[in-house]
């Protein structure tokens, strides 16, 4: 997901696809425990995006307030 898909949400979009990738990542770091995950990278650019939208979502903070 790119820089500018993610501000063009809206912040309750962002605020769901942010949760939606957290129980992604919680789903293959239990995969990986258990040794069935077949995509270890998969784990890296969740955590990834989860970074990218929590950013975003800082700076519309301090753009406002």
């Amino acid at each position: 997901m790119k820089a500018s898909e993610i501000r063009e949400m809206s912040p309750e979009e962002q605020q769901a696809k942010l949760v939606e990738l957290q129980e992604t990542l919680f789903n293959l770091r239990f995969q990986h425990g258990i040794g069935q995950l077949e995509n270890p990278q998969k784990m890296k650019q969740t955590r990834r995006e989860i970074a990218q939208i929590k950013t975003i979502v800082k700076e519309q903070e301090i753009a406002v307030g």
